[in-house]
């Protein structure tokens, strides 16, 4: 089986321009291929998760990636999936974040000569000349066709600048340039990238009568519906400052049923007979699943040393604090529309005596809902995890195990 077999076996593709030439290429280790980060925050996300292990991947089968730092896009900001623009970094906190992103990513892919490479869009998009541009490239972008493009629907329902419309323009120009300069054929990118990607590829064959190729692979989302990386509002950071080893674990421990076994196909490198003989597992087994998942990635972003801590610390919260955990019972009428907000679940619990003790509690980072701190007031809960019970804790030493019956 080829690594491109392997891509569709994992769940990673969600569509391509030319499969068979994409396959034959990515298959005998000769794509030269680039994915794009553009440099929001000092830190990844966890959600950057899915296009890190896709270029380890493909580098391990002898493909060559090509990380794109956005130090150009960045000044410009990403309008897809967005109701309102981005904020506008200064070049200093951009080159700043660049520099982040680096080191982040080097322990992902391995850098360094006839490997990955590196490269910032700033070096070649901020000393573009505006009428130049225009003149090389933009008889080669149809507005109509742009303007339908899905990148741009949430945005056009409240108004899209004229300054983020450019883009579209700018991410394409990027694989134009890099198919000149650096032999790159391939585009990476998550599905929600398409259209943009697209105009990359339009523009290399209109301007030079070539073929350049797009793959998109699949974005995961959680069991809400929110996209992989998030959570109650916050990212998930692969920074240990800005999200512990600990608390990065105890996201993962906490995926829903229906997720973890993808999450495990799509993220982890364990191999994939072994994850199909993990397909029929349920009920307990599925949290020994969720327990695998944490642990590889954590191991993969902070090393082996701190998935170990962050196992055992799990274990031992769960073993100080879980199955015999005093109870507090809930009733049916405390949901409403099947959901509980945490102040409610706080105060019933009597772990807050009022829910403005249980709103400081929560604003100062002392709750957690099964492993999982929770930092926004207005969090939810369904009804469905009381069933067995949810291990609510207020500080270090205050908890309940609150459940319906």
């Amino acid at each position: 089986m080829g690594i491109y077999e392997e891509l569709q076996k994992r769940g990673l593709i969600a569509q391509v321009t030319n499969e068979e030439e994409i396959r034959s290429m990515v298959n005998a280790g000769k794509a030269t291929f680039y994915i794009g980060f553009d440099c929001t925050a000092d830190s990844l996300t966890a959600g950057h998760f899915m296009a890190l292990t896709l270029m380890k991947r493909l580098q391990m089968a002898g493909n060559k990636p090509i990380a794109l730092i956005g130090g150009g896009t960045t000044m410009i900001g990403d309008p897809t999936g967005r109701t309102d623009m981005r904020k506008m970094l200064t070049r200093e906190d951009i080159d700043h974040n660049a520099e982040c992103f680096r080191r982040q990513m080097e322990k992902f892919i391995e850098f360094g000569p006839g490997k990955a490479e590196m490269v910032n869009n700033a070096d070649w998009l901020l000393d573009l000349n505006y009428v130049e541009l225009l003149r090389e490239v933009g008889a080669c972008f149809s507005v109509n066709n742009m303007l339908r493009a899905e990148c741009y629907k949430q945005r056009m329902e409240k108004g899209l600048s004229f300054f983020e419309f450019n883009y579209m323009i700018m991410q394409s120009y990027d694989f134009y340039y890099l198919f000149q300069h650096k032999n790159c054929n391939m585009q990476f990118g998550g599905d929600d990238q398409w259209s943009n990607m697209l105009g990359g590829t339009e523009l290399i064959r209109k301007k030079l009568g070539k073929d350049a190729h797009a793959m998109t692979i699949t974005l995961l989302t959680d069991s809400q519906g929110k996209k992989m990386g998030k959570t109650a509002g916050n990212a998930v950071w692969l920074d240990p400052e800005k999200t512990s080893p600990y608390d990065f674990y105890q996201y993962w421990r906490n995926v829903g049923d229906d997720d973890v076994l993808k999450c495990i196909r799509m993220l982890t490198f364990l191999p994939l007979e072994q994850i199909d003989e993990m397909a029929s597992w349920e009920g307990s087994r599925l949290n020994t699943a969720k327990e695998i998942l944490a642990f590889e990635l954590t191991k993969m972003v902070h090393g082996e040393d701190e998935a170990n801590k962050a196992q055992t610390a799990a274990k031992s919260l769960f073993a100080a604090g879980g199955s015999d955990a005093p109870e507090a019972v809930l009733s049916e009428e405390d949901f409403v529309d099947g959901q509980i907000d945490i102040l409610t679940v706080l105060v019933k619990a009597d772990l807050a005596a009022s829910r403005s003790e249980a709103r400081r509690a929560v604003e100062q980072g002392g709750v957690s809902a099964d492993g999982e701190k929770i930092t926004d007031f207005k969090r939810t809960l369904p009804r469905a995890a009381f069933t067995e019970g949810v291990l609510v804790r207020k500080g270090k030493k205050s908890f309940k195990k609150a459940i319906v019956k």
